[in-house]
């Protein structure tokens, strides 16, 4: 499956080296629509319940609140499209739903994954401002600017995901038997076009971005004077969440990234034959899924690190719920009593 995020086994691999190898995603059709059906339920009960409590919860909404929240949309959107995968896979890559479905759903996908990237990215640099960096708060943090990057986010995960706009066709193939919905290049440069973009713009520049500036979050936290005000104790229970979301993320990622890399070797003739063929398909399809699992990771963090989200949650649930036993419907957002510091929502 060299073929950009979710789709069929590659058919120019395939093609040009003669590797037959169909009876290996045997496994596929069997393991991966429960794989991919647990997880789509658990993303979108989950990325929904912290939408809800998010937009129900009245009060002051934090800049790492509009992230993380525009987080939990690209999740929810990307868990809403993969039943149509599960379906496909079902019926051996024989995709039902016609050409514009087979563009927009991987469209969405696609823009699931920059989104989140850059997003996490924003909510580190956040903590960042906040701990290490507080002279530099005022002018970059605020909840205009932050809607307003949030918006050129949305943008540019759009614009890197266009070859699934451009490039996806449903046509059949002979290899597996199936009219698949699946990404064919004009010519092999647009693939190794993908794939140094999303090395690069989805890795190489957002990660070491990441890491210096979680180097100098847990300096701060680890300096014993600092830690002995109040207002860092609160802002290093935010950042242990933070920090936590973006260690799942690299681990759920990184095996995709070294996937795709190891697809521009190939097209480099780095490396060759059926056996890295075949490792390609099966190991770009394996890290695909275990990247899609993040999407469905990321509220059960905010639930089990975050403390004060628990108690946001509850407040929120125990209104609907005492609404409903009244027969009334919860038409007003539950007002958080006095405005507490800015970190003690969400992220904490």
């Amino acid at each position: 499956m060299i073929l950009n995020m979710t789709g069929s086994p590659s058919p120019e691999l395939s093609d040009t080296q003669n590797c037959n190898h169909t009876e290996a995603w045997e496994w596929v059709y069997f393991i991966q629509p429960v794989y991919m059906s647990i997880i789509c339920i658990l993303g979108v009960i989950g990325n929904a319940l912290v939408l809800f409590v998010l937009c129900f919860m009245k009060g002051h909404c934090s800049v790492a609140d509009i992230y993380l929240g525009n987080l939990a949309a690209a999740d929810l959107l990307m868990m809403c499209c993969l039943p149509f995968w599960v379906i496909t896979v079902i019926h051996k890559f024989n995709w039902f739903f016609g050409k514009p479905m087979c563009r927009l759903v991987n469209l969405i996908i696609g823009m699931n994954y920059y989104c989140s990237v850059l997003f996490l990215m924003l909510v580190c640099l956040d903590r960042y401002l906040v701990l290490a960096s507080p002279m530099s708060m005022g002018m970059l943090r605020g909840a205009t600017q932050a809607k307003t990057i949030c918006g050129v986010i949305w943008i540019a995960g759009f614009m890197l995901s266009l070859p699934a706009l451009l490039f996806r066709v449903v046509e059949f193939l002979p290899d597996i038997e199936a009219e698949a919905c699946y990404l064919s290049y004009p010519h092999d440069v647009w693939r190794l076009r993908f794939n140094m973009i999303a090395n690069v713009l989805g890795f190489l520049i957002p990660v070491p971005l990441v890491c210096y500036c979680s180097y100098h979050i847990i300096k701060v936290l680890s300096n014993k004077q600092v830690r002995k005000f109040s207002a860092v104790n609160t802002e290093r229970k935010a950042t242990v969440l933070v920090l936590t979301v973006l260690f799942v993320f690299i681990l759920c990622w990184l095996p995709f990234q070294i996937c795709m890399f190891l697809d521009t070797l190939y097209y480099f003739k780095v490396i060759s034959g059926c056996s890295w063929i075949h490792g390609l398909d099966i190991g770009t399809q394996l890290s695909t899924y275990l990247g899609y699992t993040n999407s469905s990771l990321n509220p059960f963090l905010y639930v089990i690190v975050g403390k004060h989200f628990r108690q946001r949650a509850k407040r929120v649930f125990t209104h609907v719920l005492n609404c409903v036993s009244r027969g009334v419907f919860p038409a007003h957002r539950i007002n958080s009593s006095v405005s507490p510091p800015e970190s003690y929502w969400i992220v904490n």
